[in-house]
């Protein structure tokens, strides 16, 4: 019943399924699905994600729902029947506060002004494309056929697609879950280059198990001369598709398998009866010098249309604890952790007593 309404509402998202629910418990966080009825009839829904704070002897925790929730955003009734019913949910799991980054644009000003009428307050965990979740993403409308969304593609994108395909780069899904440490190990590779963090194995072994069986995820691979070169993991709900993680080898870039791939998740996406394909996020800073502008025109070269959502923002259910969270913790931990580099750089020397960080 929650999955067959995530799946089929305008609103619905990868990040609000049972099943992602099932991704994150992984990582440690306790899925908290819920339903709202009218009727007898499903009428809104919402995946809670739910952490305890590390702190003992203080019994309390967050919520999240990534990109939720699944309801209509401009029913003020609904909408305040689902926030009164999570408050409860709150209530008995002791949570200082919900954050909600919703799939709605920021152009629209009747659904921010809801928000604040249900007492939820904007908040910024980190800048546009480093939140969360990313404030500005690329979307395409795959609905056209394979020559128009051609022929709405940058010439570059057009030209490297085709020099990929005669340079003889093969683009194929994965099949077996066997094939996934070579995903990984160019991920790792990709990583190093870039200088970025990435998950462990387990995670990406973790969305095997629970998603792709299931028809919510699609991993593919790029080979070049029998060698994989480059690989990709698709999210897919209902009509939509997203576009999460990408991978690419530091060996034979020049013939352009990521445009290849891109290209191929897109035709596979029209396949499976998708309508929207969602490349995720960009920086919302758009001048040439960003060191992210190249994954922006890399994007916005297949022809998509930008856009900027309305960001993250906190229901707060314990105003002195949510206080703590903003503002005391995080210094505190700043504070210990210069102490502890304080310490390490001369706290021996003086007979002080250091800590493991």
């Amino acid at each position: 019943m929650f999955d067959e309404f995530v799946s089929r509402h305008p609103k619905g998202h990868i990040l609000q399924t049972w099943e992602w629910g099932q991704v994150k418990a992984f990582t440690g966080w306790k899925p908290l699905p819920m339903v709202l009825e009218r009727d007898g009839q499903v009428v809104g829904a919402i995946l809670i994600l739910k952490r305890r704070l590390p702190i003992p002897g203080l019994e309390r925790s967050i919520f999240y729902a990534p990109r939720g929730p699944v309801i209509d955003v401009h029913d003020r009734e609904l909408f305040a029947a689902l926030i009164t019913e999570v408050r409860k949910l709150a209530r008995k799991h002791r949570a200082i506060f919900l954050k909600i980054d919703p799939d709605v644009p920021a152009s629209d000003e009747e659904f921010v002004r809801l928000l604040r009428e249900n007492g939820f307050k904007k908040t910024v965990t980190a800048e546009g494309f480093e939140g969360v979740q990313p404030t500005f993403v690329f979307r395409l409308d795959i609905s056209p056929s394979e020559e128009e969304l051609l022929g709405r593609m940058s010439s570059k994108t057009r030209y490297n697609i085709r020099l990929a395909v005669r340079k003889g780069v093969k683009v194929y899904p994965m099949e077996t879950k066997e094939q996934l440490p070579v995903f990984y190990s160019i991920l790792k590779e990709t990583a190093e280059r870039d200088n970025f963090l990435i998950r462990g194995y387990d995670y990406f072994s973790t969305i095997w198990d629970e998603l792709v069986p299931q028809g919510l995820a699609r991993f593919f691979l790029a080979e070049y001369e029998g060698k994989v070169i480059a690989g990709t993991l698709a999210l897919k709900l209902g009509s939509k598709v997203w576009y999460s993680y990408g991978a690419s080898s530091n060996q034979h870039r020049n013939v352009m398998p990521n445009y290849l791939l891109q290209w191929s998740m897109i035709r596979w996406a029209q396949q499976e009866g998708c309508t929207l394909y969602d490349f995720r996020g960009v920086s919302g800073e758009l001048r040439e010098d960003n060191p992210l502008y190249g994954l922006y025109r890399f994007k916005k070269g297949f022809g998509g249309e930008f856009v900027e959502f309305v960001g993250e923002w906190d229901k707060v259910f314990s105003p002195f604890f949510y206080w703590l969270w903003e503002w005391a913790l995080p210094l505190y931990y700043r504070g210990t952790r210069w102490i502890i580099r304080w310490r390490k750089r001369g706290g021996r020397k003086q007979g002080h007593a250091t800590y493991a960080e």
